[in-house]
């Protein structure tokens, strides 16, 4: 039987015979079990859009706009939540972050007026879904590995959009045949048992068990535990960061991705495609294959992110999204078809593959303040997001289609393209160095 490790590390243990488990294979486990069974709260807004515009009367910018809270929310509490897991502990705040997801998420079902709608899914399932965002992903990666941090960032990354996949075509099924209370009340059911492990094998650092980061050798640098104020530490990491170009390129380019991914093809691509003739469950089912092929492509870009330039992927990313999104109006259709099959592909693999390459040039330029680092410019992702989600609610109420909205997600890729051509790959801890 494979034992854990969890053993003191001894000075005298020969290097080269590591345990066969190491412990932080079981905390990024834990971590892909909560991100894949917290993913509900992403696929129910666009799954009810119909639902709720039949029995409240309220349009697509209305519920667009609670959307918008919700996302922008979720980025501006990322940074703050990766200071608060340095100060208080991963354990505690992501327990706090999903028990608030099912509180907020179960509270929609007594809802009668629009502004209930933005309290309960705006703001408590934006303040909880944003303690677990990228920064959850980069914390876990950067404390627990030395080695593989590139491809456990994409793991962890894409296990989002694996949740997704499971809940997609559950929740539409949901949707149609109980209605969507039963829908989200699923959602607030998952986020609560999947809290359970965390309470129970989640470890805070790999010296809590006397053991070295996986891949790390005796006599390589720890990071020191930071002491003080969360709150401060946020605040200082950014004005650190505001002064150097590179943050305000990566922001910058983060916040397109956001606007072409969470914010337009998150939210609104369900009720395109309804749209056009395409059943709301068939669309569901794309949007959950979109995940299919995200967490292949996410893997597959944490796997190039420990062995090409990120500078270089982003560009190709941002490129081939923005070709595909221009395509996009062309190609629904009232029954599937295979043109829209291969964008569902195209898409899929390149939808969250840019956070990899994003978080290293992070750690590139921000050295240990990286996670923080990286959950500002996740902020930016999500306020690129808020605009575009009701942007593309309003587009739809005035013009009676989407196709503006695609076109210029299409543009918006192409400026993401001149940011990274602008950004220098830099040295390892350029930015930080010079900081201090």
């Amino acid at each position: 039987m494979t034992e854990l490790s969890t053993a003191p590390h001894r000075q005298d243990q020969r290097p080269d015979r590591p345990p066969r488990l190491h412990y932080a294979w079981v905390v990024a486990a834990v971590a892909l079990l909560v991100l894949v069974g917290s993913a509900g709260f992403r696929s129910a807004p666009s799954l009810m859009m119909d639902a709720w515009n039949s029995q409240f009367g309220w349009s697509r910018a209305t519920i667009g706009s609670a959307v918008s809270v919700n996302l922008v929310l979720y980025g501006l509490t990322a940074p703050f939540a990766a200071a608060l897991m340095d100060r208080f502990g991963v354990r505690l705040v992501t327990v706090c972050a999903l028990l608030t997801i099912s509180i907020g998420s179960g509270l929609t079902v007594l809802m009668t007026q629009s502004w209930q709608l933005v309290l309960c899914w705006g703001v408590l399932v934006g303040l909880g879904s944003g303690s677990m965002a990228g920064a959850f992903a980069s914390t876990i990666s950067g404390r627990w590995f030395q080695a593989r941090q590139g491809l456990v960032t994409g793991v962890l990354t894409a296990a989002g959009a694996a949740g997704n996949l499971v809940f997609m075509p559950v929740l539409a099924w949901l949707v149609q045949a109980q209605g969507w209370k039963a829908a989200v009340v699923v959602v607030s059911l998952s986020a609560t048992v999947v809290s359970v492990p965390v309470l129970l094998l989640m470890r805070e650092r790999p010296a809590d068990l006397g053991l070295l980061p996986y891949g790390a050798r005796p006599g390589d640098p720890v990071p020191a535990r930071p002491d003080g104020s969360a709150l401060a530490r946020t605040l200082r990491v950014l004005r650190t960061a505001a002064r150097h170009r590179a943050f305000w390129l990566l922001a910058g380019s983060f916040a397109i991705c956001g606007a072409t991914t969470n914010g337009l093809v998150g939210t609104h691509f369900i009720p395109a495609a309804h749209d056009h003739g395409l059943p709301e469950t068939t669309a569901a089912s794309l949007l959950a294959l979109i995940g299919l092929f995200d967490v292949v492509g996410t893997v597959a870009s944490g796997w190039f992110t420990d062995r090409v330039d990120s500078r270089r992927l982003l560009i190709v990313y941002y490129t081939l999204r923005g070709i595909s999104l221009v395509l996009l109006p062309q190609l629904f259709a009232g029954t599937l078809k295979p043109p829209i099959l291969a964008f569902v592909i195209f898409y899929g693999l390149d939808w969250v593959a840019t956070v990899p390459p994003t978080v290293a040039l992070c750690r590139r330029h921000f050295g240990e303040d990286a996670p923080i680092v990286f959950g500002w410019v996740l902020a930016f992702h999500q306020i690129g997001a808020a605009v575009v989600a009701t942007l593309a609610g309003l587009v739809r109420d005035k013009l009676g289609d989407y196709t503006l909205a695609w076109y210029g997600a299409g543009g918006l890729c192409a400026v993401a393209v001149l940011l990274c051509l602008a950004l220098r790959s830099g040295r390892p801890g350029a930015e930080a160095a010079a900081a201090a």
